[in-house]
């Protein structure tokens, strides 16, 4: 299969991209850098990326920012960074590989543990990861000729705890090449609608 994976650069898109590059082709694809530069947050060069990669059987978004900060304090510019590149940037990448994908393609996309465990200064976070979710299961009943698309929500990474141990205290943190594996059983499994929780 040939497999499009956004945000190939960070520490969940690049363990992925290892997983799937074990049996599939993979295109690296991120704001910074890969084989495409893309932008989730603006449909048209979510467009550009399929048209440059061509036909492909499925799409990983491991990619998206939120503001995190208290609640407080929050303005609705802030609020917005989530909304616009993690809930919409991921509609947008569903919504054009729904019209690009092969028949029986896959989409997958990214929330995290914070749907359910809310931390302070996570309000975006929260509210975005919960929506994306909303969506996917919506979505799935209605993506035509076989299309599935599914979530993968995970804790904290291992490898992000020197940065973010402070806020995920009791959290069980988990490595990224076994969040992969989630990500893996989406893009080759049969499943759709389902959220693949990773603790």
């Amino acid at each position: 299969m040939k497999v499009i994976v956004i945000g190939a650069a960070g520490t969940v898109g690049s363990a992925v991209a290892e997983a799937l590059g074990e049996r599939h082709e993979v295109i690296r694809a991120g704001r910074s850098g890969g084989d495409y530069r893309v932008d989730m947050a603006d449909i048209a060069s979510v467009q550009r990326l399929f048209d440059q990669a061509g036909r492909v059987d499925a799409v990983v978004a491991a990619a998206g920012e939120v503001h995190f900060g208290p609640f407080a304090d929050m303005t609705p510019a802030q609020f917005d960074i989530g909304l616009r590149q993690k809930l919409m940037g991921q509609v947008n990448v569903a919504l054009v590989a729904r019209d690009r994908l092969a028949d029986g393609g896959s989409i997958t996309l990214t929330s995290g543990i914070l749907t359910q465990e809310p931390i302070r200064y996570g309000v975006s976070a929260t509210t975005v990861n919960a929506a994306v979710e909303g969506f996917a299961r919506a979505a799935a009943i209605e993506l035509p000729r076989a299309l599935r698309i599914n979530v993968v929500n995970a804790s904290v990474l291992t490898e992000s705890l020197p940065v973010y141990a402070d806020y995920f205290r009791g959290f069980e943190p988990v490595p990224a090449r076994r969040v992969a594996q989630a990500y893996v059983k989406s893009v080759d499994g049969l499943q759709t609608g389902r959220v693949y929780e990773v603790r």
